[in-house]
This record gives structure tokens, C-alpha cells and sequence, in this order.
């Protein structure tokens, strides 16, 4: 699953103004400040929790209300729509009632979903829930980073904010390994009951726990210093800048800064996009290529329906559960190298080189999956084939995450001009998660037909991916933020 808010976006829909560097912070107030980030990059992990626990459940969702792919598509990706509405409405809301409420309003959404996901009389009654849980990931996607940026000194604001995307893929690898236990509690069944239940539900229900967090850490720390100017209540922006920037520091100076930058704040709107050939500026449609071609290789098939993909070929549920854990720890090592290289070899490179070996690695799972025979629920792989399909699937994981997976969310809020990145980051974002609607909807039904020609179309969507960055993508590395254009 791909965080759609790596970068940070200011809610109110304006681009963040550069701000001149201060010096180092105090070794106690950068470790009160790496505390208030981790709290709120909470949400991240929220998001990545939830959106790929469905994994697990699956299986257990179609036996339970005996539904078939088309259904299972629509519950499994009506998350994604509940998202979209999320993150379109944070903004407006963190802007109205602060960052501190919209998060804690977010965590009770985890919360209640997961106790209805948990307790669900229907499919579609699930679908509502999982509706509203994905509200709670398009708020947790909009409202970290944004806090993060706010309150993070300008010289580790780059490092701090990596936590948020760290704190999903962390979130994705928990939700799997949780899974993966429950199932084998349950005797390897995730329609096994545990305690009057059947596993599937606990694995949905437990997300609680992790809200519960959200909700509690979100209640101790400070609001944002920008929010908290922009609503006029200095004497407490001036408590909480002396807290992250130290005692010492000249707050009535920082004040006045942040007001004049708020107040030189242009809201973008969507004209401002438009004027180029095909309506939408040319940058902008590269901004939408790249999100679209991040979502049509198919990463989040992986993320959501991994566990009845191993299934399908044959290996059992618990495996497919810790097949799926495995993925996702692979998931964080890629995320690991790719923060180590994107500043170090640039985006352009490190891009062309995910999609080569995505093109490569899903290449060799449709030709694994090729060789399928049986079924129904009654299939399975040569041993050969088996153990292509599992390396080239993982390695997939690997090439996603250590390119794509990243440099798609550091070019998107790179490479746009200041005056139109809002509103234009906006746009991509919101193609994004349709792509990644389309494309986790029509995998069941797909996967049925041909699971050999699905991965095939992933790879060819691969490969082309390789062409358009080539040729249409522009390098930001070393690049000011003023000199995009």
C-alpha cells in the first residue's frame, strides 16, 4: 500500500512558503519535537494498519456472507472511497478547528469502524464501515505531514518527515504479522472463533487499539504554532514555539515571520492549472502520470490480496498470512533504502531502476501464474512455478518500495511552481486514488479470468512507466523549491 501523503500539504490549500533556516535545536527540545512527531505520525501508521488489514480478512469476509469477486472487490476498495472524502475534508477542517481536533477526530473514525467493521450484520453493512474507516485514512493521510511540517524545525524537517511514511509501512508489516497470529490462534482458519468470534473479525476489530493510541497521544501535544497564529491566539503559539524551539529563542521574531507568511499566502485554485494543450498544464500532467502509473502496476493487489492470491495457488491460509507479513517487512527494508538513495543518486535514476525491476519481477510471476492447474478454489503451482511466483513477487515489493513507492510522493511535491503546487499536488493525489480504486475493484474478478494475463497487463504497465519517466520526467535533485517552473 502507498502512502498518498508523503510529502506535506498545507490544509488550507496554499504551498508552504520556504522558511529561512534556524540554527540547531537543543538536544531536549529536538527530543521533545522527535516525541510530538512520532505522536502524530501515529496517524500514518493508522493508515497503513487499516487499509492493508483487509488482507487477512478476506477470505473469511466471502465465506462468511457468500459473496462473490464483484462484491469482495467493492468492500475490499470501498476504503479507498471513504479516503478520497477524507482527505478532500481535512484540510478544510484542520484550518477551522485546529490540527489537534481533526486528528483526534480521526482516531474516534478509526475507532467506531473498526468496532462496526468487527460486528458487521452484512456485506454491505461491512462496506459502510470500511467506507468510514477510510475516511479516517484520507485524514490521517492529509493531517500528520501537515503537522509534522508545522512544527518541525526547518533543518530536520526532511528527516522528521520520513517518519510519517515509515509509520505506514510499519503499519502495513503489524497488520500483517496481527493477521497472520490471529489465524493460527483460530487453528489456521480465519473463520476459526477466538473468544465467540471468528478470526476475520478480530483481525478487523483490533485496530481499536491502535486508535485508542492515536486518540490519547494526539490529547498530549501542542497545537500547531501556525494554526495557532492564524486563529490569533499568540500567548499559546508563543508557549509552544518556546517549547520546540527553546527558551532562548526569539518567539516574537518567529511570530511575526509566520504571520507575514500566512498572510502572503495564495490560495490556488484549479484554473490556475489549466492552459496547456490537453486543458491541464504539461507539469501537472506529468504530476497525474506518475500517480496513475504508481497505482497500475499494481502494488496494492499485493497489499490487500496477497493472502488469497497464495490461496488461490494452492498454500494454505496461515502460510499465506506469514507469506504476507513477509512482504510487508520487505516493504519497510525498501522503504529504508530508498530514504538512503533518493538524495543521494536522485529521483530519475532511482525511478527508472523500480520500474525495470518491477517490469522484470512481474514478468515472472505471470509466467508462474501461467502454469496453474485446476480450479475453483482447487489450485495449484509446480513446485518450480511456486517458488518463481513467491521470489518474483517479493522482489517486486522490493523494487516498488525502494523507487515508486517513495519517488513519486518527494517528486510530487517537488517539481510543481510554487504557485500552483497545492493545488496541482491536489489533482495527482485525487488520480491517484482512483487509479488505486480501479485497479483493487476489478482485481478479483480479473484474477479469476486470468491470473497469468493480470500480472502480464501490471508488467506492461511496468515497462511503459520505464518510457514515460525517460522521456517526461524532469530530475529535482539539488533544485530549490523557488526555482521549479
Amino acid at each position: 500500500m502507498v502512502s498518498v501523503t508523503q510529502q506535506s500539504v498545507e490544509p488550507s490549500g496554499a504551498p508552504e512558503p520556504s522558511e529561512p533556516e534556524t540554527g540547531p535545536a537543543p538536544s531536549g527540545r529536538l527530543g521533545f519535537v522527535v516525541f510530538i512527531t512520532a505522536a502524530a505520525a501515529l496517524g500514518g501508521f493508522l493508515f497503513g494498519y487499516d487499509s492493508s488489514v483487509i488482507n487477512g480478512a478476506v477470505s473469511g469476509i466471502q465465506e462468511k456472507f457468500g459473496v462473490g469477486d464483484g462484491v469482495t472487490g467493492l468492500i475490499v476498495s470501498s476504503a479507498l472511497l471513504g479516503s478520497a472524502v477524507g482527505a478532500a475534508l481535512a484540510g478544510r477542517f484542520a484550518d477551522r478547528y485546529g490540527r489537534i481536533t481533526v486528528m483526534k477526530a480521526g482516531a474516534l473514525l478509526f475507532a467506531v469502524s473498526a468496532i462496526g467493521s468487527m460486528l458487521p450484520f452484512s456485506a454491505w453493512d461491512l462496506a459502510f464501515w470500511r467506507v468510514l474507516g477510510g475516511a479516517a485514512i484520507g485524514i490521517a493521510s492529509v493531517i500528520a505531514p501537515t503537522y509534522i511540517a508545522e512544527v518541525a524545525p526547518t533543518q530536520y524537517r526532511g528527516r522528521l518527515a520520513s517518519f510519517q511514511q515509515a509509520a505506514i509501512v510499519l503499519g502495513i508489516a503489524i497488520s500483517q504479522l496481527v493477521n497472520w497470529l490471529l489465524a493460527d490462534a483460530a487453528g489456521g482458519d480465519t473463520r476459526g472463533h477466538l473468544l465467540g468470534l471468528e478470526a476475520w473479525q478480530w483481525m478487523l476489530g483490533i485496530c481499536v487499539v491502535p486508535a485508542a493510541v492515536y486518540f490519547a497521544l494526539a490529547s498530549t501535544i501542542p497545537e500547531s504554532p501556525r494554526f495557532l497564529i492564524a486563529a490569533d491566539r499568540l500567548d499559546e503559539a508563543r508557549a509552544v514555539l518556546a517549547d520546540i524551539e527553546g527558551r532562548g529563542s526569539d518567539t516574537e521574531a518567529r511570530i511575526a515571520e509566520i504571520r507575514g507568511l500566512i498572510d502572503s499566502d495564495h490560495r490556488p485554485r484549479f484554473r490556475d492549472l489549466l492552459g496547456g494543450r490537453f486543458g491541464l498544464l504539461p507539469i501537472v500532467w506529468v504530476g497525474i502520470g506518475l500517480s496513475v502509473f504508481q497505482q497500475l502496476v499494481g502494488i496494492n493487489v499485493i497489499f490487500y490480496y496477497s493472502s488469497i492470491l497464495w490461496q488461490s495457488v494452492g498454500i494454505d491460509q496461515s502460510d499465506s498470512l506469514l507469506i504476507s507479513f513477509i512482504g510487508s517487512v520487505i516493504n519497510i527494508l525498501g522503504t529504508v533504502i530508498a530514504i538512503l538513495l533518493v538524495d543521494r543518486i536522485g529521483r530519475k535514476p532511482l525511478a527508472l531502476i523500480g520500474s525495470a525491476g518491477m517490469a522484470l519481477a512481474l514478468g515472472a510471476c505471470a509466467w508462474a501464474f501461467s502454469s496453474a492447474t485446476g480450479s475453483g478454489d482447487d489450485v495449484t503451482l509446480p513446485d518450480l512455478q511456486g517458488t518463481v511466483a513467491l521470489i518474483a513477487a517479493n522482489a517486486f515489493v522490493l523494487f516498488f518500495a525502494l523507487s515508486w513507492g517513495v519517488v513519486v510522493w518527494v517528486m510530487l511535491g517537488e517539481m510543481f511552481p510554487n504557485r500552483i503546487r497545492a493545488a496541482a499536488l491536489s489533482v495527482a493525489a485525487s488520480a491517484q486514488w482512483i487509479a488505486n480504486w480501479a485497479i483493487t475493484v476489478s482485481f478479483p474478478a480479473l484474477s479469476r479470468w486470468s491470473l497469468s494475463a493480470t500480472y502480464l497487463a501490471y508488467a506492461v504497465f511496468a515497462a511503459l512507466s520505464i518510457v514515460f519517466v525517460a522521456r517526461f520526467m524532469k530530475e529535482t535533485k539539488g533544485v530549490r523549491l523557488e526555482d521549479m517552473g
